[in-house]
């Protein structure tokens, strides 16, 4: 215990306080507004940014050097091929009309407005425009394959398209079909399913009419027209082909029209027979 007492006998006294003054606690570190903004940097991402920033200045002067590189390499065009197989489509003003891109930007030229320009003639089905470097245009062409005719002036292609050419003969020997405009499917439907059934009965299929009235007209190869009026005609046409396999097939060349419109059988218009000249005797 004495030496405890000893010990704390032993400490330094604390230093005097001046009158007046109190204890001061931690002095404040001043506010520093550059510090702050170089510690906020300091905590980016830096890496990130800069890459970031490398793609962002890549793809401006990606659009920048591709038009100088094309047009570094554009050139005039120089010709304009045209390939396909053309029946009625006349070759040389196709020719005459393509012309008229010789000498245009081989780049600038716009494909779409060169195959509406192919596509406006009436035989053209579909085309198809490429660039072939380094100043040439090749252009594909399909052209209509026709079907029958329509109302005289108009053809039928196989797609079912209905086009006006100037020259529609070129389509050659074809079945004739007519009919209100807005009824074409109706007409070749029907047409496809008679001409099909005339085929197998070894019978020509020469044209199909349907008059604004409704009534509807068959026209065979060899020449006989059948009416078949407006009601049942699927039918009558049927009615018509069993007669005529068994009764008139062998009196054809006779026979001018035969008309399918009765209940239970068919009427028959014969040809005027020309009376033969008398020989001399």
């Amino acid at each position: 215990m004495l030496d405890l007492m000893h010990l704390r006998m032993r400490q330094p006294p604390e230093p005097p306080r001046r009158r007046g003054a109190t204890t001061a606690g931690p002095e404040r570190t001043p506010f520093n507004p550059l510090r702050v903004v170089l510690g906020w940097l300091a905590g980016l991402p830096w890496l990130q940014l800069s890459l970031g920033a490398g793609v962002l200045i890549l793809a401006g002067l990606v659009p920048w050097a591709t038009g100088a590189a094309l047009n570094a390499l554009d050139r005039q065009i120089a010709d304009v091929e045209i390939k396909g197989e053309f029946n009625g489509l006349n070759r040389d003003k196709l020719d005459a009309d393509l012309r008229s891109l010789i000498g245009r930007s081989f780049f600038a030229t716009d494909l779409e407005d060169v195959k509406r320009l192919v596509e406006r003639e009436p035989w053209v089905e579909s085309a198809a425009v490429r660039r072939v470097w380094p100043d040439r245009l090749a252009v594909e062409i399909r052209e209509e394959r026709p079907l029958a005719y329509w109302n005289d002036r108009q053809v039928i292609g196989r797609s079912g398209h209905v086009f006006e050419p100037v020259n529609p003969e070129a389509a050659g020997a074809l079945p004739r079909l007519a009919g209100p405009n807005d009824r074409v499917e109706e007409v070749l439907v029907l047409a496809r399913s008679m001409a099909n059934e005339l085929h197998e009965q070894g019978i020509g299929f020469a044209g199909l009419a349907l008059e604004k009235r409704g009534a509807w007209t068959l026209r065979m190869g060899n020449g006989i027209e059948v009416a078949l009026g407006r009601d049942q005609v699927e039918s009558r046409f049927e009615r018509f082909l069993t007669v005529y396999q068994q009764r008139l097939a062998a009196r054809a060349d006779e026979v001018e029209l035969i008309d399918a419109r009765y209940t239970n059988g068919v009427a028959v218009r014969w040809k005027t027979l020309e009376k033969a000249p008398e020989k001399n005797s």
